[in-house]
C-alpha cells in the first residue's frame, strides 16, 4: 500500500501542463493567466489542442494511480490512499517546486478508475454542469457537487460499495475546499486575468 501510495503521488506530480505548454508555445504556465497548471489555463493561454492533451493526461494520472494500486493488491477502502496521493501530487508537485493546480481532472480520473460505468455517468453530469454554466461564477466547482451527488445516488440505488463512494466524497470535499481557498487567495492578486482555474469568471475581481 505504501508503494502504491508513493506511486500515486509520483503520477499526480507529473507536470504535464507545464511540459506541454513549454513544448508547444514556450509558455511558462505558472506565469500566465491564473498561474495554475490546468486545462482551462492552458486553453486560454496556449491553445485548445494542448488543453485537451493536458485534460486527458491529468485524468489519466488519477486513473493510472487506481490501476497501479489495484495491480498491487490494494483493496477497498485503502485504495483511496493512492487516489488521494495522486491529487496531492497534482497540488504539490516535487518537480515544480511544490506548485500545482486544483486537481479536478486528476480527481475525475480516480473516480473513473474506481467506478468505470457509474463514474463515467457522474463525470458526464459534472461536465454538462460545467459547460452549461460557463458564465456562472465557480460553475466548474459546482460540477464537483453535482457529479459526486450523481455518483453517490447511483451507487446507493444499485447497491454498490457505499463505503468506497462515501470515502471518495471526503476526497472530493477536500479538492473542492482546496480549490475554493486557492481562488480566494487569487482574488487579491490584481495582475492576474481571473480568479481561478475553470471558474467561468473572466472579469477582474
Amino acid at each position: 500500500m505504501l508503494i502504491a501510495t508513493a506511486g500515486g503521488y509520483l503520477l499526480g506530480a507529473l507536470p504535464l501542463a507545464y511540459l506541454i505548454s513549454r513544448r508547444h508555445s514556450d509558455v511558462n504556465i505558472f506565469e500566465v493567466g491564473t498561474g495554475l497548471p490546468g486545462a482551462s489555463n492552458v486553453r486560454r493561454n496556449v491553445g485548445k489542442l494542448p488543453a485537451v492533451m493536458v485534460l486527458t493526461g491529468d485524468m489519466a494520472k488519477g486513473a493510472l494511480a487506481i490501476m497501479l494500486a489495484d495491480f498491487m493488491g490494494v483493496e477497498s477502502p485503502w485504495i483511496l490512499l493512492p487516489a488521494g496521493a495522486a491529487v496531492v501530487g497534482h497540488w504539490k508537485s516535487m518537480f515544480t517546486g511544490f506548485r500545482g493546480g486544483d486537481g479536478l481532472a486528476t480527481l475525475g480520473g480516480s473516480i473513473f478508475g474506481l467506478f468505470p460505468i457509474l463514474g463515467f455517468i457522474s463525470l458526464a453530469v459534472a461536465s454538462l454542469v460545467a459547460l452549461g454554466g460557463q458564465k456562472i461564477p465557480y460553475s466548474s466547482l459546482f460540477s464537483i457537487v453535482f457529479g459526486y451527488g450523481t455518483l453517490a445516488a447511483l451507487t446507493v440505488y444499485y447497491d454498490g460499495d457505499t463505503t468506497l463512494v462515501f470515502g471518495m466524497g471526503g476526497l472530493s470535499g477536500l479538492v473542492l475546499a482546496h480549490a475554493l481557498l486557492g481562488h480566494r487567495r487569487r482574488r487579491h492578486v490584481p495582475e492576474w486575468d481571473d480568479i481561478g482555474e475553470s471558474t467561468g469568471i473572466t472579469e477582474q475581481p
